[in-house]
């Protein structure tokens, strides 16, 4: 009998052996399967830990991100439930009664309430009065919502460019008829045009010239005090996000020879896109509700009501008339075309790739 002869083994060698171990086929002539090593503790290399080096029982350590998600939702909470009972509730109220017959008789209860479905809405939509006013309000909040942002733009750079006291002037100001309120500013706005007193009419040599006789004068009146207590709102708002922009991108455009208009248009106005986003959905959310002015202003909605927005002929319906229910089916019309409006804007932006 051969004698081999074989030298101490090393635990690395035997570890050797064991990796380089040959396929084994399994009982009953089956396909060979391979032997997997297990992984050794420490073979990922030093500071390396695998589940190997895990003592056995212990769970992994959760990720320190795992839950973050939740805390801002739990910071939110409270002002999300005060939200919902002013809002939300609110508004199903007004949805609720759009679909009733509820008029003083019921308010009284004289008479019990009935539904009525869609009649209200058929009622609405039947009458050749509401699609004027809507019509009327369309073309009012467009002219607002683009004189708004106008004047409101070009004061912004406008402060950029004067010096400090200038600026402060200005900005205060402007404070001022933005903290003024509606009715306060709508009077005073209607004595500057008075066809009596009024020192405009006075200064344009106009003499006895009625501003709110006529329909579309009426409305320039009112266009006239919607911008400047709206403006600024935006003016301040792009006012901190043009000075939020890097001062290098806008010397590297200057240094390039463009203008100032170029500048705006092709560097500022790109950079200013999310800010522009929501003083424009804000705008028009103001500018398309608004009321205060038309109905101060315009003693009403003029004469024959015709300067009558939405939100006044609901008031008209509502509260003259004594029909809550048509009342509050304009309401429900207005809330729909503002949110058609606000979430067809955002898929647009969306779609062009903007990040909001």
């Amino acid at each position: 009998m051969e004698r081999t002869a074989s030298g101490p083994q090393t635990p690395e060698s035997a570890t050797d052996r064991e990796d380089a171990a040959p396929e084994s086929a399994p009982e009953g002539g089956g396909p060979a399967t391979a032997r997997v090593p297990a992984p050794r503790p420490g073979a990922a290399g030093p500071g390396v830990r695998t589940e190997a080096d895990r003592p056995a029982g212990r769970k992994p350590p959760r990720r320190p991100g795992a839950h973050a998600g939740r805390t801002p939702w739990i910071y939110l909470a409270p002002a999300l439930v005060v939200l919902g009972g002013l809002l939300v509730y609110p508004i199903y109220q007004l949805g609720l009664i759009s679909f009733l017959e509820y008029t003083q008789a019921q308010v009284s209860g004289g008479e019990p309430t009935s539904f009525q479905g869609f009649a209200n809405y058929t009622a609405l939509f039947s009458d050749g009065q509401f699609w004027q006013v809507l019509l009327a309000t369309v073309v009012f909040a467009a002219a607002c919502v683009l004189a708004t942002l106008a004047v409101g733009c070009a004061l912004a750079v406008l402060l950029t460019r004067v010096r400090a006291l200038p600026r402060l002037a200005l900005m205060l100001a402007a404070l001022g008829a933005w903290a003024t309120p509606a009715v306060t500013g709508s009077t005073v706005w209607v004595f500057l045009f008075d066809p009596d007193f009024g020192p405009v009419n006075k200064v344009l040599g106009l003499g006895d010239f009625s501003w709110t006789y006529g329909r579309y004068s009426a409305f320039a009146l009112v266009l006239l005090e919607v911008v400047w207590c709206s403006f600024p709102f935006v003016m301040v708002t792009v006012y901190a996000g043009i000075r939020a922009i890097p001062s290098e991108v806008l010397e590297a455009a200057s240094l390039d020879g463009a203008s100032q208009w170029r500048t705006w248009r092709s560097v500022t106005a790109p950079m200013l896109r999310p800010i522009l986003v929501v003083v424009t959905i804000q705008s028009v959310i103001w500018d398309f509700k608004v009321f205060t002015q038309i109905y101060v202003m315009t003693n009403g909605g003029g004469i024959a009501g015709q300067n009558l927005v939405l939100n006044v002929y609901a008031y008209q319906k509502a509260f003259a008339s004594s029909q809550y229910s048509l009342g509050s089916a304009i309401g429900v019309v207005m809330l729909s075309i503002l949110l058609a409006v606000t979430l067809v804007y955002l898929r647009l932006l969306r779609r062009q790739g903007e990040e909001l």
